[in-house]
């Protein structure tokens, strides 16, 4: 994270002045620009408010709303506006009068001019430290031609310059979308954009364009608007998160699933469960985050794809209570909803629970519900390498669950990861003497050494049971398999499936 600079304007915003390298550097002018809707009026009232607990004066120069529209928005998000002055901007009524109208000058000339006196007027009379000006589409419509309009700007910025105010102009873009004049005289400029998804919530996201002067998080970061305000979610960096731990070997407490991975999984690596619907993909990293629990350690689970009532109640009939765990604050478990929920604001949540609570074993389940959440497959790559690297770096233990398309014979996941993750566990349901039966193989390991059989797995009544490995079966992997062993030789975990 980047180290804040207290001589700074900040907004208030955690994750926004963090993106910003601390806030804005005083007494400069700067652009926020982003169509209407995307939280300009919102965000520069943040701005404003946090001056105000500062003990600065906040001024609000608008032309767009009116006093009561803002006021109702500060409402809105339980603001008071104390200290906070004002400023409606309107044409004066000679000039909106027909009979008062000049032949010989066009009336926007009167109006530029008026405009730009009236703006003078309110900074004189308040002294304000910061300023927003909302917006800049009226006066580049009032300005007419580029050139007018470039000279107005820079006649505004060197007055602001004389005042010493730190000023946020707004701009929505709704006059002219490829007139970039402005972004060449800010000192900084911020863009703010929304993006409506084929299905589920709209996306908010921003960017720092440029920053004179000024370290910046560049990149896309997103962010949302709830009542209290604008929420900024920084972009992950995982190389800005490194710390110490010993890397020892967890165990699962199944001591047949232990030897298959070699002893165990390393403290801080990454693990990916691979396997069709049903063959026990979320109940294989259930038995680690218990056993984080066994040891004292506190787990967290992030569940896109199933009801956590229906979770609690069919692994308690297993015997396995994660409710009391979860009351009892040593599991923290929450239903994600990929359509609600952003790629930024998913990973911000897993680091806070982690950092807060010093959560040691992550389980995500699954990645077919995190992939819903992302615009296309490359992005989805990128946001999982970041996150996993994070909670590596952090000696938290992952376990990450992938439902492959089909049943038996050629699967194919719907993103390929495994490059990523340290440790790949493939699950397989396989035909054996008449019956539907599921096996178990850890197809990578980085960390050390593995077992390369394949072991028959059992879901019952006591939770999961795992058997010796099956060297009297070929083709099990493409679930369907023969039998080569002697027809009264023991082969499967148990032969009655009771």
């Amino acid at each position: 994270m980047m180290v804040a600079d207290s001589g700074k304007a900040t907004f208030g915003i955690e994750g926004l002045d963090d993106v910003l390298g601390g806030g804005l550097t005083r007494e400069r002018v700067y652009l926020l620009e982003g169509s209407p809707g995307t939280g300009k009026t919102t965000t520069s009232l943040q701005f404003l408010l946090e001056g105000t607990r500062a003990g600065e004066t906040g001024l609000y120069i608008t032309m767009s709303e009116t006093e009561d529209e803002l006021r109702e928005t500060a409402t809105s998000h339980g603001w008071s506006l104390d200290g906070v002055e004002i400023f409606q901007l309107i044409p004066p009524e000679s000039l909106l009068d027909e009979n008062q109208q000049q032949s010989l000058l066009y009336s926007s000339d009167l109006e530029l001019g008026e405009t730009t006196r009236q703006i003078f007027a309110a900074i004189d009379r308040a002294k304000p430290s910061r300023v927003v000006l909302d917006s800049l589409s009226e006066l580049r419509l009032l300005a007419g031609s580029s050139l007018r309009y470039r000279r107005q700007v820079l006649a505004l910025k060197h007055f602001f310059a004389r005042e010493a105010v730190t000023v946020l102009m707004l701009d929505d873009l709704s006059a002219d979308t490829q007139d970039n004049t402005v972004h060449s005289i800010a000192h900084a400029v911020v863009m703010l954009q929304e993006l409506a998804p084929d299905y589920g919530a709209q996306r908010r996201r921003l960017r720092v364009i440029k920053y004179r002067g000024q370290r910046f998080r560049g990149g896309f970061h997103d962010f949302t608007i709830a009542t209290g305000g604008v929420v900024v979610f920084p972009r992950l960096i995982s190389l800005e998160h490194k710390t110490g731990f010993s890397r020892d070997r967890l165990v699962s407490g199944i001591a047949e699933l232990d030897a298959l991975l070699g002893g165990g999984i390393e403290k801080g690596s990454s693990t990916l469960i691979l396997g069709p619907a049903g063959t026990g993909k979320s109940l294989v990293s259930v038995q680690y985050v218990l056993a984080a629990i066994e040891r004292g350690e506190r787990a967290a689970m992030f569940v896109f794809d199933e009801e956590l009532a229906m979770l609690f109640a069919r692994t308690r009939a297993m015997g396995l209570d994660l409710e009391g765990h979860r009351d009892r604050g040593e599991l923290f478990i929450e239903q994600i909803d990929a359509a609600e929920l952003s790629p930024g604001e998913f990973a911000h949540k897993v680091r806070s629970i982690v950092d807060r609570n010093g959560v040691k074993t992550v389980v995500i389940d699954s990645l077919n519900g995190y992939q819903a959440a992302m615009p296309d497959e490359n992005a989805l790559v990128l946001h999982i390498h970041e996150l996993l690297q994070f909670l590596n770096r952090q000696g938290a233990t992952t376990f990450l669950t992938v439902a492959q398309h089909g049943l038996v014979g050629d699967m194919k996941a719907p993103v390929d990861v495994t490059y990523l993750a340290d440790t790949v566990v493939l699950l397989r349901y396989f035909e054996a003497f008449g019956r539907v039966r599921r096996a178990i193989s850890v197809i990578k390991k980085r960390a050390s050494n593995h077992e390369d059989t394949i072991r028959e797995y059992r879901i019952g009544a006591r939770g999961l049971q795992v058997g010796e490995p099956l060297s009297n079966f070929v083709g099990v992997l493409r679930g369907t398999p023969s039998f080569v062993g002697a027809a009264d030789e023991p082969t499967l975990l148990d032969r009655d499936p009771s």
